[in-house]
């Protein structure tokens, strides 16, 4: 017996934004100029008829979601066609209940045997990885989300408790073994925090072909106004905290990267390091020497390294590896690899001590992981995925709610300023950091607190309209 609140998907909207950066960012060996961001909207209904809509979107990121040596074009339309599959089966699930209920019925039925027929007929070597398929699922599990709290005119944040949903979180997550953990007779919202701040410090990205210095400039960077500078980036908006690309195949590079741009940082107020390695390290040593050299010969920009994200390959239980030694120096969070939380239990166990969530990788996800992870001791991230437009706006409410451990990694406002131009009109502290800080204010109203009809951006012709 469920809940007069409970919803189902009736209908589904999908649409492709394309993008281009206006300066390259570097995903370990790749780089990224452009980008298409997947935006959806589902229509669900309730048992008395009553019928809202709600809005998701994030951006395909091709080179982070699948790391390979085909070309981009080849991946990105594989990607098109997976949403397109999605949008038809999510217009088509008959689940019911709460958005967390309905999102992780769709991802343990659906979405494994979508992905598993779609590799299958495109008869590649190389399948769409568990990762791209949780990024392309993300902006329909989002709208559903939205869509409930539209549909009962409140913060979807709001329903995440026992009034609303019909499943503890016993019936989606088990504790480690040997824990005295127990999820039965809880519910996410215990997990979140009392009262979330309406202002988050901002981790600005140093990506691995930023500019730190004006004899770095060749003439060809955009004169649009923006900065181009790393310093200029810290002094117009106020930055504390940097997150620092790195190559992870190159270690004189990495760790000289490291004290230039700390360097550069400490002489205009910045607090905070973070090292982003994305994956390509393969061994534990490569990362203990940097560690130790730097802690050795900088030992202030040492101090400052607040964390390291995801050094070694993100296929957490094909590459089994001991990192407890990494995680002794410095803690270590997982990014790519914390699909759901079963992995985060295996990333515990070899390990790692932090999380960093994602709301790309699906708001269910999102936070059955925060739940499974705070009630292990593991710290908490929120991560971007270069966020533009509506993707910005749950990305940064998730890290105001699951609590982090320091504020927001949030850049789309580095790469694509005016892409958000519509959405920053009626969000200006969202899309442009000030003090180092992002602010929460304008975000109000139910859902995801969107305030959509506010914002004026025109979309393109559906990619795909099923039921609306």
């Amino acid at each position: 017996m469920g809940k007069p609140t409970d919803v189902r998907v009736v209908g589904c909207r999908l649409y492709f934004l394309p993008i281009r950066t206006r300066v390259p960012l570097k995903f370990g060996p790749e780089v990224t100029t452009q980008v298409t961001c997947a935006r959806a909207c589902l229509r669900i209904t309730d048992s008395h008829g009553r019928t809202a809509e709600g809005w998701g979107e994030t951006p395909l990121s091709v080179q982070w979601v699948w790391p390979s040596k085909r070309s981009y074009a080849e991946r990105e339309q594989a990607l098109r066609l997976l949403c397109l599959s999605l949008a038809n089966a999510w217009a088509g699930f008959p689940g019911q209940g709460h958005p967390i209920e309905v999102g992780h019925d769709f991802q343990q039925q659906s979405l494994p045997a979508l992905l598993r027929q779609i590799n299958q007929q495109r008869g590649a070597a190389e399948t769409i990885p568990w990762l791209a398929a949780l990024v392309c699922c993300s902006v329909f599990d989002l709208a559903l989300h939205d869509a409930y709290g539209q549909l009962h005119q409140r913060p979807v944040y709001t329903t995440y408790d026992q009034d609303f949903m019909n499943r503890d979180l016993g019936d989606f997550l088990t504790p480690a073994p040997g824990t005295s953990v127990s999820f039965t007779g809880k519910y996410p919202a215990e997990s979140l925090v009392a009262a979330p701040p309406r202002q988050l410090p901002a981790w600005h990205l140093v990506g691995g072909l930023d500019l730190l210095e004006a004899t770095e400039l060749t003439g060809s960077e955009p004169d649009d106004g923006y900065p181009v500078l790393l310093g200029d980036w810290i002094r117009r908006d106020g930055l504390k905290c940097l997150k620092v690309k790195l190559r992870g195949n190159d270690a004189a590079w990495d760790c000289e990267r490291l004290v230039k741009v700390g360097t550069l940082g400490v002489a205009q107020g910045v607090e905070w390091l973070s090292a982003d390695f994305n994956c390509t390290v393969t061994e534990p040593a490569y990362v203990n020497d940097i560690l130790d050299r730097l802690r050795d010969e900088q030992p202030r920009l040492y101090g400052m390294l607040l964390y390291v994200e995801q050094p070694f390959p993100y296929e957490l239980e094909q590459h089994r590896i001991d990192v407890r030694s990494v995680a002794a120096r410095k803690p270590l969070f997982l990014d790519e690899s914390a699909h759901d939380w079963r992995l985060i239990q295996l990333g515990r166990e070899l390990g790692w001590s932090g999380v960093a969530l994602k709301t790309c990788k699906t708001q269910t996800g999102a936070l059955l992981s925060a739940c499974w992870a705070r009630a292990h001791g593991l710290a908490l991230m929120v991560q971007d995925l270069t966020n533009p437009m509506l993707a910005q706006i749950p990305h940064v409410c998730l890290a105001a709610q699951v609590g982090t451990i320091m504020g927001v990694e949030t850049n789309g406002m580095q790469f694509y300023p005016e892409a958000s131009t519509p959405e920053a009109a009626v969000h200006p502290g969202l899309y442009r950091r000030h003090g180092g800080m992002v602010n929460l204010a304008s975000v109000h109203g139910p859902g995801f607190g969107y305030r959509l009809a506010e914002i004026q951006r025109q979309l393109p012709e559906p990619a795909a309209e099923l039921g609306m």
